[in-house]
């Protein structure tokens, strides 16, 4: 769908859409767990949608309205052919999680997931007692011998989601496990993953992020989960008022573990004209100033700090363009790209992204399927002089479906 986004200015309140990171978390644990979880604040995005779907075939029983989710866990395998959608989270969480059922299952996907590798999870599970098997390090992958627990080592410099599936799966694994982690990046993905382990009754001792020891044979234990709302869908909000807006955001927690938070520090550091209470976030148009930001450990907010930077005086530099690679797309060339085509002045720089300061004329872009592309390019158009096409808009159904909706309803235009 091609939606057209005029320069315009954003106003009025909106509350933050909950996390599918954390909801997807929830719903692999709740799995796990004999007896019923409840899951307030649910997330509908289409990844979280796949992964409600995987967890019923695999022998959860699902209620849902939407204000609440229940789950009668218990593994028990139903259908072996496990669809992940394009969620990256859903195949690398779920391919150990599979494992521990000891039984033959395929997981597959679509469009952008068939493009990201999963080749890692293969030697990761391979000292663990499981059998793994890919399309030549793609999607998809077979698993067809159990989980038993034991030692592995994991490359933590590309992606924690595999990480993020050991430490869901090996409690429930006979054996005690050991996990040595190189390179791990996205620290506060990890926490979230022990923190929602916690919930269920599951221990996980850290070892400053390098070594991970788990205790098998837990049980996990049904719980009560209320979902938090996602930093990662706010920073477009929270962005977008900076860029053109006087907006309230709702909802988001100031204490939370989500790597996301870091919005606020690139907001400061931008001179953004910010007001935090308890319980929202305002932030208003003002003359914004080019600032430095790593991003290396909060990748995500790459798009939206890259359409905000458009609009700042002098130049921007953000850090952490290798964690760009392996997205829904190469977003460190997608980004440039699409900026670029309505007036973007961006450049890379070693492991950095330059943007200058430029005069964004409007003009036709594409998401080409990545979701916060689709939002990087709408709010950079309300800043603009005139109106931006997005082509393959409901992109933006992988993590925040009422992305569109609500920015209309706080006054921009939208065809």
């Amino acid at each position: 769908m091609k939606r057209y986004v005029y320069p315009s200015k954003i106003k009025g309140t909106i509350k933050a859409p909950p996390s599918k990171s954390e909801m997807q978390r929830a719903v692999a644990a709740a799995l796990l767990a004999t007896g019923e979880s409840l899951i307030l604040n649910p997330c509908f995005s289409d990844d979280s949608i796949a992964a409600l779907d995987m967890i019923k075939k695999m022998g959860a029983k699902v209620k849902k309205s939407s204000e609440l989710v229940i789950i009668k866990g218990g593994l028990d395998i139903k259908d072996e052919n496990l669809f992940c959608g394009e969620s990256g989270l859903a195949i690398r969480m779920f391919t150990p999680i599979a494992a521990l059922s000891g039984k033959p299952l395929t997981l597959n996907g679509k469009g952008t997931l068939l493009k990201r590798p999963v080749s890692l999870i293969e030697k990761e599970l391979a000292n663990l007692g499981a059998t793994v098997s890919s399309n030549r390090g793609f999607a998809p992958v077979t698993v067809s011998t159990k989980l038993e627990g034991g030692e592995t080592e994991i490359d933590g410099s590309i992606s924690s989601q595999s990480l993020t599936g050991l430490l869901m799966a090996l409690p429930a694994a006979v054996k005690d496990s050991t996990i040595r982690v190189k390179n791990l990046t996205s620290k506060r993905y990890i926490d979230m993953t022990i923190k929602m382990l916690k919930a269920f009754s599951i221990e996980v001792e850290n070892m400053d992020y390098k070594e991970f020891r788990i205790k098998g044979s837990q049980k996990y234990k049904p719980a009560l989960i209320e979902i938090e709302a996602d930093w990662s869908s706010a920073a477009f909000l929270l962005c977008a008022g900076a860029i053109n807006g006087d907006i309230k955001i709702t909802g988001l927690n100031t204490r939370s573990v989500q790597p996301d938070m870091a919005i606020l520090d690139a907001l400061n550091s931008a001179g953004a004209d910010l007001i935090i209470s308890n319980d929202s976030i305002t932030v208003k148009k003002s003359s914004l100033k080019g600032f430095t930001f790593d991003a290396t450990g909060c990748p995500d907010l790459f798009p939206p700090l890259a359409a905000l930077s458009l609009f700042c005086k002098g130049y921007t530099e953000i850090k952490g363009l290798h964690r760009l690679k392996h997205k829904e797309t190469n977003r460190a060339i997608t980004i440039r790209e699409e900026l670029s085509a309505i007036g973007g002045d961006i450049f890379e720089q070693d492991d950095s992204m330059i943007i200058n300061r430029s005069n964004i004329h409007g003009g036709d872009t594409n998401s080409r399927g990545d979701h916060r592309i689709a939002m990087a390019c709408a709010i950079a158009a309300l800043g603009a002089t005139g109106p931006v096409s997005i082509e393959n808009s409901e992109a933006v159904n992988k993590s925040y479906p009422q992305f569109f909706d609500e920015i209309i309803k706080a006054g921009v235009k939208i065809q």
